[in-house]
């Protein structure tokens, strides 16, 4: 607890605001800042973080949930595997709620019979697979960076035991590239970028250097009051003084070359694919497949589930949210007909979504 609670002092935090409220009114303009990781946009409405900072800085969320930034052509190919006889769908509970096309879920469709089942881990998938030779064990693989490592050494793990009916339906994305993206849309003004501190404990600071070349700030931070405040304000001075680079203030998890053995693995098993992103498009280079030699537990190739297209839920601006150029309170669905009991976008599924967030604490 003493670790946790120097990163709450009280008289830290005023310091740090104080400090804050200086730098802008040195920079005597408006500041937009994202972050662009779900426990970033949970702790920071969690703590009040936006109310204490200057009417001049402004802190946006971008597509830092996995689940949120899942398509709804995605869902529908879950759904679609998710349907089919003999099969146990397996995914972690965020997915359970995602609204699909035609509002259709995997929640309401294991209302209907469907096999679907939640867990905790992919060791317990796994141990579903080898408990039920006789169904097919499908795991959807979701996550940015941070998560995969781990659905790569199930994949491994089953080549090496011979589990031949388990498979996997990889939704993987990679952070860096939708950053990229980020930074070549027109619409977006952004100055600076707080970084997400678990995926930068895998793949270290060097995949954030394009930040600073299209002259924006970028610091990774860490989730605690403190953290963020700090990570704040060190982007504030790289703007006052014009020197872009990437700072690490979450030094006490993230090293500059992350976890070579957890990239390793992740290189070793998936390779980097075009994917969609809900709001952004196709990113390319952005999504994981598995590699040739892991192919035989590729979900889609097992089942030959074909991929369709499928327009964003009428009304609903959870793109435009994950883009950062709309805020939740200017949806007409937001805490109307569009709420975490009954969500018509996945922004208000997830703890971490922007939505759901702002729903909580706003």
């Amino acid at each position: 607890m003493k670790l946790i609670d120097e990163y709450r002092d009280n008289e830290l935090l005023v310091r740090l605001r104080e400090r804050i409220h200086r730098q802008a009114r040195g920079i005597g303009r408006g500041v937009t800042l994202m972050e662009v990781c779900g426990t970033h946009t949970y702790a920071i409405g969690r703590y009040g973080i936006r109310r204490i900072l200057p009417e001049n800085v402004r802190l946006i969320s971008g597509p830092g949930c996995p689940v949120c930034v899942t398509s709804a052509s995605d869902v529908g190919r879950a759904l679609d595997m998710a349907g089919k006889k003999g099969v146990i769908f397996t995914t972690f509970g965020d997915m359970l709620k995602v609204p699909g096309p035609g509002g259709e879920s995997l929640q309401k469709l294991r209302a209907k019979g469907a096999d679907v089942r939640v867990v905790g881990s992919t060791i317990e998938a796994m141990r579903i697979a080898t408990d039920n030779p006789g169904s097919e064990v499908v795991f959807m693989g979701i996550g940015f960076e941070t998560t995969t490592p781990t659905v790569a050494s199930m994949i491994k793990t089953c080549a090496r035991l011979g589990v031949k009916n388990m498979s996997l339906y990889s939704v993987h994305k990679l952070v860096p590239p939708a950053i990229e993206a980020l930074l070549a849309d027109s619409e977006l003004k952004v100055d600076g970028f707080l970084c997400p501190g678990h995926v930068s404990a895998i793949i270290g600071t060097r995949p954030y250097e394009m930040i600073p070349r299209k002259k924006k700030a970028a610091v990774i931070a860490g989730f605690e009051p403190v953290d963020i405040l700090e990570g704040v304000s060190m982007i504030l001075e790289q703007i006052i003084t014009g020197e872009f680079t990437v700072e690490n203030q979450y030094g006490r998890a993230v090293k500059p070359h992350g976890n070579t053995k957890a990239v390793e693995l992740m290189e070793e098993v998936f390779m980097p694919a075009p994917s969609q992103w809900r709001g952004l498009g196709v990113i390319p280079e952005s999504g994981l497949v598995l590699r040739p030699e892991y192919s035989s537990f590729d979900a889609i190739e097992r089942f030959d589930v074909p991929y369709r297209e499928y327009e964003q839920e009428e009304g609903c601006m959870c793109g435009h949210i994950l883009r950062g150029v709309a805020s939740p309170e200017e949806c007409p669905l937001f805490k109307t007909s569009c709420t975490p009991h009954d969500p018509v976008g996945p922004c208000m599924v997830s703890r971490e979504g922007t939505c759901a967030a702002h729903y909580r604490f706003s």
